[in-house]
């Protein structure tokens, strides 16, 4: 009896280095206006969403990469009521800012359209509902138009966005304006919380000239990271702020917070995950303070 056919799905860390993945399935292959869109099936992670051959998400451990995005921040302000999302378009962001209930109004913009509504159809639990919460205005447009026309401001920014690939949708995003506006869109005393690329690697450029640029236009930038296995390895993230520090709270209080605010309780961030996430290596430390690369819209930068 014959071997059974292997198929299988490369994750291109860099040029050098692949991530792979056995496939078993693929319920949606095709393209929107902005990008390739893949869902693929795997004994590995579950089902999984690929956009211009990056993982973005898998069912398995989805629940890591956006608790370890959204919840630092939102625990962090006093009382998080107003939340802008940029991308995030499975849901699954949205769904963990609603858990929130101090939460009144939650503005999503995301460019592509066509991402949300596979997303409904072949990952639903990733948004479990949280499009149709009457708290939620979702529009479909460019966040920087948006950002720029609006008056509205924010107590939590939260930007979901997929990396900084040449031809994706996303690079603009990652610049030194970008970030400038965004500040002035913020409430005062509010906090932004971003994903930053992986940090799998001893050197990791995208996370660590991310870090950097956004150091010129917050004065508290928090690095920090959390093993996402779909991913293939650690992923970073940052929260920022004039004034608020994630650091500053302790395990208990942060445990505290939780437990007060939460409409249901989570799988992966509490004061012990928070003390994982935010306590980076020596080597990495060391790179973030030698990084002097900064993002601006003539000089963008470009992953892998």
């Amino acid at each position: 009896m014959g071997q059974k056919p292997i198929n299988w799905f490369w994750d291109y860390v860099t040029p050098n280095l692949i991530h792979q993945i056995t496939v078993e399935a693929m319920p949606f292959i095709g393209k929107s206006r902005y990008q390739a869109v893949q869902v693929i099936d795997t004994p590995s992670f579950g089902r999984c969403l690929v956009l211009d051959g990056k993982i973005q998400c898998s069912e398995s451990d989805e629940f890591i990469y956006h608790e370890a995005l959204v919840h630092p921040a939102m625990v962090t302000h006093p009382n998080p009521e107003t939340v802008f999302i940029a991308g995030g378009g499975e849901g699954a962001t949205l769904r963990e800012v609603l858990v929130h209930k101090t939460v009144k109004k939650a503005v999503m913009v995301d460019i592509d359209r066509k991402v949300p509504e596979i997303c409904r159809k072949y990952l639903p639990s990733l948004s479990d509902g949280a499009f149709e919460d009457s708290r939620v205005e979702l529009i479909y447009m460019d966040a920087m138009k948006y950002l720029a026309e609006t008056k509205e401001k924010f107590d939590v920014i939260i930007l979901d966005l997929t990396e900084p690939l040449e031809e994706g949708p996303a690079y603009q995003l990652f610049t030194k304006e970008f970030y400038q506006g965004l500040n002035k869109k913020l409430k005062k005393g509010g906090i932004m919380a971003l994903q930053a690329g992986a940090t799998s690697m001893l050197v990791s450029p995208t996370f660590l000239v991310v870090v950097n640029t956004l150091s010129k236009v917050f004065p508290v930038v928090a690095p920090c990271h959390a093993q996402v296995p779909s991913f293939g390895g650690p992923w970073g993230f940052a929260v920022v702020s004039q004034t608020l520090d994630p650091r500053e709270l302790t395990p208990e209080e942060i445990d505290r917070r939780l437990a007060k605010r939460l409409s249901r309780p989570l799988r992966f961030y509490d004061g012990i995950a928070y003390r994982g996430m935010f306590s980076l290596p020596k080597y990495f430390r060391k790179q973030i303070v030698q990084e002097k690369r900064v993002i601006t819209k003539d000089k963008p930068f470009f992953t892998y």
